[in-house]
């Protein structure tokens, strides 16, 4: 009987230490996380904010540019985060700030460059009050005063 009775310990010792062996490996899991990537358009517009502060910049400094960046037309097409959609404010807003963008760029225009280059960023700021709010702060920084 003694016998039988040590057996039966032995046996559940191990059975315990198979259940430890078994929660120890479930707690090795690799935890995975859901990195925040920007959509296309997040980083044209992160491009474009770069390149207006560049150019606010050199009007200031007196610099007159030249050369309309054929980036910015990819507005029309870079793809948008998934929970937007490209819609007609959207899209009637895209249009004219090439318009405005491409005025800044014209040497034979009457208007101050200034003026030109604040309506451009008038335009974005404008757009950013009906689609995406977040970064409209930052983009009234590009204003030139």
């Amino acid at each position: 009987m003694k016998s039988i009775f040590y057996l039966l310990i032995v046996f559940i010792l191990f059975a315990c230490h198979d259940k430890k062996d078994q929660a120890q490996t479930t707690e090795k899991v690799e935890k995975v996380y859901d990195m925040y990537t920007p959509s296309e358009m997040a980083n044209l517009m992160n491009e474009m904010y770069t390149y207006n502060e560049q150019l606010k910049k050199d009007i200031i400094e007196g610099k007159i540019p030249t050369e309309f960046p054929e980036k910015f037309l990819n507005i029309h097409t870079a793809q948008l985060s998934d929970f937007k959609s490209r819609n007609e404010t959207f899209k009637s807003f895209s249009n004219l700030y090439i318009q405005a963008e491409k005025e800044v760029f014209n040497p034979n225009s009457k208007v101050p460059i200034e003026t030109r280059f604040n309506t451009a960023i008038g335009i974005c700021i404008s757009c950013h009050t009906t689609e995406c709010t977040g970064p409209i702060p930052r983009i009234k920084n590009l204003i030139i005063k």
